[in-house]
C-alpha cells in the first residue's frame, strides 16, 4: 500500500533591504515563540488570490510590515528535507526573494505608518566578517579562520573552497561570495543555526561575534540576497532603488559602500558615475559636512528606460593576509 502523498506548501520568504542613516538594514518579524530566533518576512503563496508569486509577495509584505517595495527578484527555492520540524503535516518549500525599498525623504517621515520603522536590523549584525569599511574584520583572524582550520584537520576536502571563499594563500577576497562563506561556517558548525539543526541543545549559546542567528535557514536566504545584490549592482543600476528621489554623490557613494562592505576611492567613484550618464542635476543643493553639495536624480525614471549597465565598482582592496 503506497503512502499518502505529502502536502506541499509554498512559502515566500523575503530579504527586504534599505539604507538608513549609516546602516544597510534588513526587515525582520518577531519569532513565533520565545525559543525561536527572529525571521525574515514571509507568507504563503495563494494562487486562488494572486495571479503571480510576485503580486502575492508585494501584497502581503505591504499588509504585514507596511513596506512598499521597489526592486524585487527571485533568488532560489529552498526545499531540503529537514527545513521544518518533524511531524508537520506539510513539506514547506520556501521561495526566497531579494527586495529593496527606498529611503524616504525626511519631510515625509512623520506620515509613515508605524510599522515602517519597526524591526529593522543592521545587515552586518548577521555577517560581521563581510563589512571591511573599518578595515579587515577582527573576527576573521580570532575565530573564523582558526575554527575552519580545526574543522579542516578532520576533513581537508573543503580546503580549496575555504581558500577561494576567504581569500587565503594568494586568492583575492571576493565580496560576492557571501553565501559560500556562510555555507562553510555552517558546515564547520561555527554558526548557531548549525548547532540548532544538529540538536546540540547543550551548546546552543549565542555567538554574537559570528553574527546573530535567524529562524531556520533565513540567514542563508539573507546571505544569498546580499551576494546577489553585490553582484547585480555592477551590471544593473539597482543601487538607485535604495536611494530617495534626490541625493548627493556622497550619499550615493556611501550607499554603494554599505552594500559592497568596502570603502571606495572618491574621485574614481565620481568619474565612474559621470561616465555612466545615469544622473541629472536637480539644480538644488544640500548642506552636509561643510559646503553645499549638488543634488541629483536618476535620469531614467522608469525601469524599462534604464540602461542595462551598472556601476562597475571595484573594491581596490589589497589581498587579505593569509592566516
Amino acid at each position: 500500500m503506497s503512502a499518502a502523498p505529502t502536502e506541499i506548501l509554498i512559502d515566500l520568504s523575503t530579504a527586504i533591504l534599505r539604507h538608513h542613516g549609516e546602516r544597510l538594514e534588513c526587515r525582520l518579524v518577531g519569532a513565533a515563540s520565545a525559543r525561536q530566533a527572529k525571521r525574515l518576512p514571509f507568507g504563503p503563496f495563494m494562487p486562488d488570490q494572486h495571479r503571480t508569486m510576485e503580486i502575492g509577495l508585494r501584497h502581503w509584505v505591504r499588509e504585514q510590515v507596511g513596506v512598499d517595495l521597489a526592486h524585487v527578484e527571485q533568488l532560489y527555492t529552498f526545499a531540503d528535507q529537514g527545513r521544518h520540524a518533524s511531524g508537520e503535516a506539510a513539506h514547506i518549500v520556501s521561495v526566497g526573494y531579494l527586495a529593496l525599498t527606498r529611503t524616504r525623504e525626511q519631510k515625509s517621515a512623520p506620515s509613515q505608518a508605524p510599522t515602517e520603522d519597526g524591526d529593522w536590523e543592521d545587515l552586518y549584525a548577521f555577517f560581521p566578517w563581510e563589512d571591511w569599511r573599518q578595515g579587515r574584520p577582527e573576527v576573521l583572524d580570532t575565530q573564523i579562520l582558526p575554527g575552519l582550520d580545526k574543522w579542516l584537520e578532520k576533513d581537508a576536502r573543503a580546503a580549496d573552497r575555504v581558500r577561494l571563499a576567504f581569500g587565503r594563500d594568494g586568492a583575492q577576497w571576493d565580496e560576492e561570495f557571501v553565501l559560500e562563506r556562510y555555507e562553510l561556517l555552517y558546515e564547520a558548525s561555527l554558526v548557531e543555526e548549525a548547532l540548532v539543526d544538529q540538536g546540540s541543545k547543550g551548546r546552543r549559546q549565542p555567538k554574537p561575534d559570528l553574527g546573530l542567528a535567524l529562524h531556520l535557514d533565513h540567514r542563508r536566504i539573507l546571505a544569498t540576497a546580499l551576494g546577489r545584490l553585490r553582484s547585480k549592482l555592477k551590471y544593473r543600476p539597482v543601487i538607485f532603488d535604495l536611494m530617495p528621489s534626490g541625493f548627493t554623490l556622497r550619499a550615493l557613494q556611501s550607499t554603494t559602500e554599505m552594500v559592497m562592505g568596502v570603502n571606495l576611492h572618491q574621485q574614481n567613484f565620481r568619474r565612474l558615475v559621470e561616465k555612466s550618464g545615469f544622473l541629472i542635476s536637480t539644480g538644488k543643493t544640500q548642506r552636509a559636512r561643510g559646503r553645499p553639495a549638488e543634488v541629483f536624480r536618476l535620469r531614467h525614471n522608469e525601469h524599462t528606460e534604464r540602461p542595462l549597465s551598472g556601476l562597475r565598482v571595484s573594491a581596490g582592496r589589497a589581498k587579505p593576509n593569509a592566516k
